[in-house]
């Protein structure tokens, strides 16, 4: 009997919910009707069920059917007192325009929270269902007041954003944070929303006096933390540099913010700032691997920075962080830094061979050989000892697998190949790379792969594609004059064939590495002229558009170039930062 029981529970539970299912289905498709009497039916059943009575309300209401609503929801609240039934009466005077007796109801649920506070996550819900923002934002506030231990900042705010109050839209998001710092990087995150690079923008200006206001009011180390993200957003990092050494000073248990603020800066571009933050990391960090870190950094700055004349100091730092640090595995970074310096800017190959080879007789792991391995290859390829580089890459391969410095080791393998005119195999390597775990990797292989892939049957000699590669190397080798003059080779002798475009591409990016602006930008133009259809026109468009942002200063061209990417090639990898770039050149806030 007991079974039976509770066989037939379930089975009607089972059909309830079939009918559940099926009035949903009407409702969605539009059918009201047959939704309404679905709706009716489960109403009989559960009458205390809410959405079964808002659903009924709602079909009524797409049927036009007010009054059929209007007589529902008056009978129900002679049986229940919830004011949310008031709001929904009010919606439906108001699909009457009846605003009076609409307004009349909205005000009766409003004044509801007076008596009972509890009810108003309710009745703001209800309101914003109805697209009734300013009555929504009305209860929250009457509520807070009524009780100060509420907290509905967070509601407001994208109440008051949805109504376009910015200012108190950002005055709740960081009283909400406030109270709530573990809220902070999703705060940050629907602010972003607001505010654009441009430090003018009007949202901007707005969210920094608020910021600035409630640091004088109350100090508090998330005003520090707000400015510091809104000044890093302006590309600001000097500003931004001073509100993490505000934070430092009051928390100086660790320089991980600093840290990232210093990387940030060096990415952009902004030396000097980058500079000055990585010194300052140096000059009061305790931690060993931070100072390192620090220090590498510095010295990559100063070698950026620097021309010949100054090699021989710098190579006299080297040796002196070498001399204070020691030569053991937590300074391996730095030794393989300066063997590339070494080998790559002062020339001597030999030195720097000679030094790695005395690194890898340290005690180090299998993957911190493989590191100082991967740079010994990329020596020998400098010396055009492609085979001997083949021996190390393939090692790394064999010892560290399905690492990313193993994946990194494979491209190379696929790099050197090339380098040498061994396409076939350079090609056997890069397709494994196609589904690398970076996507870094991954993209280079595929561009390489398309390379060769595309120009590889041109002649059966390869010419154009053994001199291209011929000049990818002598850009590798740091010798961009040779370079240039052999793609001039190409762009003159190959004129038919398809390699010219990426030849253009490649020329231009060295003209860049030299400061010789004007012919970058004739030779993208060139690309988009004569090529526009080809698979390099959105990478052009996106570098010829830096071009003009960063060091042409002519942010119109810039600004039409983005669009272009927007609007032409919503595929292309530099979509998302075209769109950010072209939005903070029109000053808009960052959607």
């Amino acid at each position: 009997m007991k079974i039976l029981f509770i066989l037939c529970f379930l089975f009607s539970a089972y059909a309830y919910s079939q009918d559940d299912i099926l009035a949903r289905d009407y409702y969605k498709n539009g059918d009201f009707e047959k939704a309404l009497f679905e709706y009716k039916k489960l109403y009989a059943q559960s009458p205390s069920n809410i959405n079964y009575i808002f659903q009924i309300v709602s079909s009524h209401q797409e049927l036009e059917q007010y009054n059929e609503a209007q007589s529902f929801l008056l009978k129900l609240m002679e049986r229940v007192n919830y004011p949310v039934f008031m709001v929904e009466l009010g919606y439906n005077y108001q699909l009457k325009n009846d605003l009076e007796n609409a307004n009349i109801n909205y005000n009766k649920a409003l004044a509801s929270i007076d008596e009972n506070p509890i009810n108003v996550s309710s009745i703001a819900r209800s309101f914003q269902s109805h697209s009734l923002i300013n009555e929504a934002i009305i209860a929250y506030e009457k509520a807070m007041k009524l009780k100060s231990d509420y907290n509905f900042n967070l509601q407001l705010a994208q109440l008051y954003g949805e109504q376009g109050n910015i200012e108190k839209m950002f005055i709740s998001y960081v009283d909400f944070a406030e109270s709530n710092p573990f809220s902070l990087p999703n705060i940050k995150r629907a602010i972003s929303d607001f505010i654009s690079e441009n430090s003018e923008n009007e949202h901007n200006i707005i969210f920094r006096k608020i910021l600035l206001r409630k640091a004088q009011q109350e100090p508090n180390i998330i005003w520090n933390e707000f400015l510091s993200w809104l000044f890093i957003q302006q590309n600001d990092f000097k500003k931004a540099f001073a509100q993490e050494k505000a934070i430092f000073s009051r928390q100086p248990e660790s320089l991980i913010r600093i840290e990232e603020l210093a990387d940030i800066a060096f990415s952009k571009n902004e030396l000097e700032t980058a500079k000055e933050i990585y010194t300052y990391i140096t000059t009061n960090s305790q931690d060993l691997d931070v100072l390192l870190e620090a220090h590498h950094h510095l010295m990559q700055l100063e070698i950026k920075q620097s021309t010949e004349d100054n090699y021989n100091v710098i190579d006299a730092k080297y040796i002196e962080l070498l001399n204070k640090f020691g030569t053991f595995s937590q300074t391996l970074k730095l030794q393989i830094a300066y063997a590339h310096f070494l080998a790559f800017n002062k020339s001597d190959p030999k030195k720097a061979t000679s030094f790695l080879e005395k690194t890898l007789q340290l005690p180090l792991t299998e993957l911190q050989q493989a590191e100082v391995k991967l740079e010994l290859g990329d020596i020998l390829v400098l010396q055009e000892k492609f085979n001997d580089a083949l021996i190390y890459y393939t090692q790394i391969q064999r010892n560290v697998k399905n690492s990313t410095v193993s994946q990194e080791a494979r491209y190379k393998v696929a790099k050197t190949s090339y380098y040498k005119g061994d396409f076939k195999w350079a090609e056997s390597q890069l397709k494994v790379l196609k589904a690398s775990t970076s996507q870094l990797i991954a993209n280079d292989a595929l561009d390489l792969k398309l390379l060769i892939s595309d120009n590889k049957y041109e002649d059966s000699l390869q010419t154009a594609l053994k001199r291209y590669a011929k000049a990818d190397l002598l850009s590798f080798q740091n010798k961009n004059n040779e370079a240039i003059a052999l793609l001039d080779t190409i762009l003159n002798e190959h004129k038919t064939e398809p390699i010219i475009p990426q030849a253009l591409f490649k020329q231009a990016q060295l003209f860049e590495e030299k400061a010789q602006f004007d012919k970058a930008e004739a030779n993208y133009n060139a690309i988009i002229t004569n090529y526009g259809e080809g698979i390099l026109v959105d990478d052009t468009y996106f570098k010829l558009a830096e071009l003009y942002e960063n060091q042409l200063n002519q942010p119109e061209k810039a600004k039409a170039l983005y669009e272009k990417i927007i609007f032409n090639h919503a595929d292309s990898i530099y979509f998302v930062e075209a769109r950010k770039r072209y939005r903070a050149l029109r000053g808009d806030a960052i959607n």
